[in-house]
């Protein structure tokens, strides 16, 4: 197996594996507030994720920044429970206005996309981490990050895959209302990134 093949395998199971729950979480609280026939807003939002922990996670595996596992730690859990909030604001929205499906703006410059980019700048640090334990003594393992990236984004883009169907199937086939989807897929995201940052601060 190549270098390319190996690496790509490694990034997909990386996120694409229930021992990664935390960057899950974060993508189930990012795609809470859309259905399937959002989709094209949903790329715009994993776009952005996709360059923010792009950056981080080259900048970092290559050496060029440091920075506190610790705190990345910390960080991830307080990224799901901002994103949570803000789609708790997006469900006090008339049930018509959160239906809204509009095309996202072509450069991307809305507030969830920027902020999906600064969430993403914290997540890469994070699959920084998992990579660098990979990698060992490598200094300059272009091939190597470049396909574990491509890995972790095939992942992502299943994971994201099936959410929406998962809320397709439950709005169109059980009639379940757009609003009371939103906040259960958030209220357990927010339950679950609480619990995850109450037992890092105890720890």
């Amino acid at each position: 197996m190549s270098v390319f093949s190996t690496y790509l395998q490694l990034g997909f199971h990386h996120i694409f594996n229930l021992r990664a729950y935390d960057h899950l979480v974060f993508l189930l609280a990012l795609c809470a507030p859309y259905v399937l026939r959002d989709w094209r807003r949903v790329v715009a939002l994993v776009t952005s994720f996709t360059v923010g922990h792009s950056i981080t996670l080259a900048l970092a595996t290559l050496d060029v920044v440091q920075y506190s596992p610790q705190l990345i730690e910390v960080l991830i859990p307080v990224t799901i429970v901002l994103t949570c909030l803000l789609n708790l604001l997006r469900a006090g929205q008339p049930e018509a206005r959160l239906a809204e499906s509009r095309t996202p703006e072509p450069i991307l410059l809305t507030l969830p996309n920027l902020l999906a980019a600064v969430f993403g700048l914290i997540h890469g640090l994070g699959f920084s981490s998992y990579l660098r334990e990979l990698l060992g003594h490598q200094s300059r393992p272009v091939l190597e990050l470049l396909s574990f990236n491509v890995g972790v984004e095939l992942g992502q883009l299943l994971i994201v895959g099936l959410i929406l169907l998962l809320g397709f199937g439950l709005l169109r086939g059980l009639r379940v209302a757009r609003r009371d989807w939103l906040l259960v897929t958030t209220g357990a995201a927010l339950g679950i990134a609480l619990v995850l940052l109450l037992g890092l601060v105890q720890g």
